[in-house]
């Protein structure tokens, strides 16, 4: 559903845990991921390649998470980088003083999918997405028996958030129509009302596949949690966090 550029973020850890667990996740989310176990190691791969983003730990053996804030806002090269810091500290002393050297956010690891997809958008993208989307294949029954200009089909949702899918098909209905969706995903049947907000056909060398974008305009509440919930249990799928 999306034709951005692949952002690269450059994490900082020296627990291969979570540099392992972060890594994983924003690969998932679609970013390169470059990463470091030393403060001293981030500034050597910023002095060959400049991130979009970086994550960084505060406690480290000798550099810490600020002292490389500090560099990294002190070198012309580096200064427009933003900094989120990801740490198990919990001292407000701490946090403080990430504050003044210049990251732009501080939050608790392991991080949630949806707070550091959210986070990481808000400080690199000029227009940033709120929601989580992740590549799936998902049945998807669009239309309805009891409507006579549009019966019921099997499609399948290709890419789905909390908000909205891309649903693989042929036959797209045209934009700004409004259709019934039912879309299957473990034991649950998700019912929404949702209008179209592109469509893509099927072209000669064109590598993106015929369907529609839809933006879901009717949905329980009850049902976007468990897509909420869904998406995050997909991202973190087989990623274990140890000790």
């Amino acid at each position: 559903m999306s034709d951005r550029e692949t952002r690269s973020v450059l994490i900082v850890d020296n627990s291969p845990t979570m540099l392992c667990f972060h890594g994983i996740l924003l690969k998932r989310l679609e970013y390169a991921v470059q990463t470091a176990a030393t403060p001293e190691d981030a500034l050597k791969i910023m002095d060959q390649t400049v991130p979009c983003l970086v994550l960084t730990a505060v406690s480290f053996p000798s550099m810490s998470g600020i002292d490389l804030i500090r560099a990294i806002k002190s070198r012309e090269r580096t200064k427009g980088i933003p900094v989120i810091v990801l740490t198990a500290e919990a001292d407000h002393a701490v946090r403080s003083a990430c504050l003044r050297a210049g990251c732009v956010a501080y939050l608790n690891k392991p991080a949630d999918a949806g707070t550091l997809y959210r986070t990481i958008q808000a400080a690199v993208e000029a227009t940033p997405r709120k929601n989580l989307r992740i590549s799936t294949s998902l049945k998807a029954v669009v239309g309805d028996d009891g409507a006579p200009d549009l019966k019921a089909r099997t499609e399948y949702a290709t890419e789905i958030s909390e908000r909205g899918a891309y649903v693989r098909t042929l036959t797209p209905q045209a934009k700004d129509s409004f259709i019934p969706i039912r879309i299957y995903m473990k034991d649950r049947e998700i019912r929404a009302k949702a209008v179209v907000l592109y469509t893509r056909t099927l072209e000669r060398g064109a590598l993106r596949e015929p369907g529609m974008g839809l933006k879901f305009i009717e949905i329980s509440e009850k049902d976007r949690e468990y897509l909420r919930k869904f998406i995050n249990d997909q991202l973190v799928a087989d990623i274990v966090v140890g000790s």
